[in-house]
């Protein structure tokens, strides 16, 4: 009796559960794309496609990014685990005169809840004209008929700079094939050109926000330089480390990590980023510990050599913003930079600065008044998926 009993009310108890579940279960979800740019990848949306109250994205971009996840994986959605792949766009029609998109850009905490708008990302960059002209957002991109090329004023409202985006188009979309090789992405993609205009001062207005080329935080010479982001750089051998670790073993050298945090924070409080140290975002200022170039090391030639951290982990190449900066602190005589870069350039193009990947190099052009005018780097990026995306 009991066994019947239990057989007869089970489909009746399954389809309860399956009716539950079907009216708790239904998702939100949006038009989106998912590009990678340079070294990262993200999220992309069209600005007219969120909610009109900015106040209202967070919660749509932790669900869609996957965050926070105490597991660090971000399994639940389309992060990767790490800063360099927890990331959206958003690109909408331009409020810049000089512009024909906007782009904000959003860094999401891995195991926390943060959404930070304090900050631009110089990698994905790279994918956001791509996206304008995949996407339908330029109608009419102007397009070189000769070269076959489009160029792309982008305004990054984080920091109110411009940055002309320049790359090859075929039959209206963005080139993905190529044969520029970036360190750090496996493969060879068609190249696009970053010309970041006017780079110093993004958030502060300054290039040397702190009024010195040099400051000292718990003992150690650093330099804080505001160009294209916001960045603090101290020598590695100040720190008593060798400046070629690998993120692991940054992550894993007891107190390093703390002691950049903790001088990132000051340097942040000094740049004017936050009253306190206490208060300084996660994004930035970004730090990057640097030293020369190891004679006779493996690899190619470089004329100084970073390790970055983005947002407390250590980054596996370099943030592009970062190298801009490093290029401009380079050129600064006295800075921690200029300290350890070669006198003699790799590449007369350039700063060439080796990372955790390899090396990048950067143009650097100064006006005669020795003001930054704009610097230049060659990144690639390809659309990897667009639809719809779902969140809870």
């Amino acid at each position: 009796m009991f066994t019947r009993t239990f057989q007869q009310s089970l489909p009746i108890a399954l389809a309860s559960r399956r009716t539950i579940s079907r009216a708790s279960s239904s998702q939100h979800s949006l038009p989106a794309a998912y590009y990678r740019g340079g070294t990262s990848r993200a999220v992309f949306f069209r600005r007219d496609d969120l909610p009109r109250e900015r106040s209202q994205w967070d919660p749509i971009f932790r669900g869609v990014i996957g965050s926070p996840d105490p597991y660090g994986r971000q399994l639940d959605g389309l992060g990767g685990g790490i800063s360099s792949l927890s990331k959206v766009c958003v690109v909408g029609a331009s409020t810049h005169r000089d512009a024909e998109v906007d782009y904000t850009f959003a860094a999401l905490g891995v195991k926390n809840a943060d959404v930070d708008y304090s900050s631009n990302c110089g990698n994905m960059v790279s994918a956001v004209g791509p996206y304008a002209v995949d996407s339908g957002l330029l109608a009419t991109p102007k397009v070189d008929a000769e070269s076959a090329t489009v160029v792309v004023r982008i305004h990054n409202t984080n920091t109110g700079k411009i940055i002309h985006a320049t790359f090859p188009v075929v039959n209206g979309e963005a080139a993905a094939r190529g044969d520029l090789a970036i360190d750090g992405v496996a493969d060879t993609a068609a190249p696009i050109q970053l010309d970041f205009i006017n780079p110093a001062g993004s958030r502060t207005g300054k290039l040397l926000p702190t009024g010195a080329v040099k400051d000292t935080f718990d003992g150690i010479e650093a330099t804080c330089i505001d160009a294209a982001n916001p960045c603090v750089f101290v020598r590695a051998d100040d720190l008593g480390v060798s400046g070629t670790l690998t993120p692991d073993e940054i992550s894993t050298t007891p107190g390093l990590l703390s002691k950049l945090d903790c001088i990132r924070r000051q340097a942040g409080a000094l740049m004017g980023l936050a009253s306190t140290p206490e208060e300084v975002p996660g994004s930035v200022p970004k730090i990057g510990m640097v030293s020369s170039p190891v004679p006779g090391g493996s690899g190619r030639a470089v004329d100084l050599v970073v390790r970055a951290l983005s947002v407390g982990q250590p980054h596996k190449a370099v943030p592009i913003t970062v190298a801009l900066a490093l290029a401009t602190a380079a050129r600064l005589p006295g800075s921690t930079v200029a300290d350890v870069t070669s006198s003699t350039p790799v590449d007369p193009a350039g700063i060439t600065i080796g990372h955790a990947s390899g090396n990048i190099l950067v143009g650097a052009t100064l006006g005669a008044d020795g003001r930054l005018e704009y610097a230049t780097v060659f990144r690639t990026a390809r659309r990897l998926f667009e639809g719809r995306i779902f969140w809870k």
